[in-house]
């Protein structure tokens, strides 16, 4: 077993260790996190690299509570981006010493803003400097950030459904269930990928999802990039409708999150398109019809916020 499987394969161990930490020792920093946004005038959530990724499945969790926030990745944020009077950052970053991080603390530093963390490392800058440290206790990945994104993914995406007023013991005892019988379902899935040709190498791959999702989709790409050492590209699913579909092509292959609720019928229709197109389709979702992909990944239910 190489060290990457490894650490994908203790995600939900290390997932239900960080909800046992927010709603315990870690409580009063969600809780004092919490106080902070809504308080706010301004809020921004940033991040670089995979955790990045974390702020784009938080966002869409804030935009549906009714409290929308700037989006922008850390780099954007340091070079094109002033801060006003009354405004609070999540910041969210693995060990909190990206150059970009800390240039980005220097910053909003100068403007008096309120800065949240979110992060693995207590001993890096952003956990040293922020008014508010959320430092979430995790074994540390080997090398490619896999723990370490979806662990800060789940706290950024805790704090926001904390704001928006939708953190509560069933929000709490659905996820935990849901990662309880992921545990369960690896196993099943690892007999999926070895018997299909969905992974077979050199085709383009492209992967496409919507809400919450999307910091996913994002994440897969990344992980592809790094792990699998292969071009890929990720974006929104309307998006992907609005123009590169023209591109498809026999042999192309397609890794799509489907919607819970929303969108979920068209982007079923996509999957259909895709395949007639002559185009692989590997479908992640819940209650997804078995024959809609040529692989298709069934997930347990989820709190019912964001794309699922």
């Amino acid at each position: 077993m190489t060290y990457f499987l490894r650490d994908i394969l203790r995600q939900p161990k290390e997932l239900r260790r960080t909800i046992h930490f927010l709603l315990g020792p870690g409580r009063a920093s969600l809780n004092a996190a919490t106080a902070a946004v809504r308080a706010a005038r301004h809020a921004y959530v940033t991040g670089i690299g995979s955790s990045w990724h974390a702020a784009l499945s938080a966002g869409t969790l804030f935009s549906l509570g009714g409290c929308p926030v700037y989006m922008q990745d850390a780099s954007e944020l340091l070079e094109f981006a002033a801060f006003p009077r009354n405004s609070v950052a999540i910041v969210i970053s693995r060990s909190g010493r990206s150059i970009e991080i800390v240039k980005l603390l220097a910053k909003l530093r100068e403007s008096e803003a309120t800065v949240i963390a979110i992060t693995n490392s207590a001993e890096g800058p952003l956990a040293r400097e922020a008014q508010i440290p959320i430092v979430v206790p995790i074994e540390l990945d080997h090398a490619i950030s896999v723990n370490t994104y979806s662990t800060l993914a789940a706290t950024a995406g805790i704090l926001a459904s904390a704001v928006v007023g939708s953190l509560n013991d069933s929000f709490t005892e659905s996820l935990s269930t849901a990662l309880e019988k992921t545990g369960t379902a690896i196993a099943g899935w690892q007999e999926q990928i070895a018997d299909t040709i969905w992974f077979a190498t050199g085709a383009a791959t492209y992967f496409l999802a919507r809400g919450s999702s999307l910091g996913s989709c994002q994440e897969a790409r990344l992980l592809w990039e790094e792990g699998v050492k292969s071009p890929a590209t990720a974006m929104g699913t309307g998006s992907f409708r609005h123009g590169p579909q023209e591109m498809v092509a026999a042999g192309a292959r397609f890794g799509i999150w489907i919607a819970g609720e929303r969108m979920r019928e068209q982007d079923l229709a996509v999957a259909h398109d895709l395949r007639k197109l002559g185009a692989s389709v590997m479908l992640i979702g819940r209650d997804v019809p078995g024959d809609a992909g040529d692989l298709v990944f069934q997930v347990p239910d989820t709190p019912a916020t964001g794309n699922f």
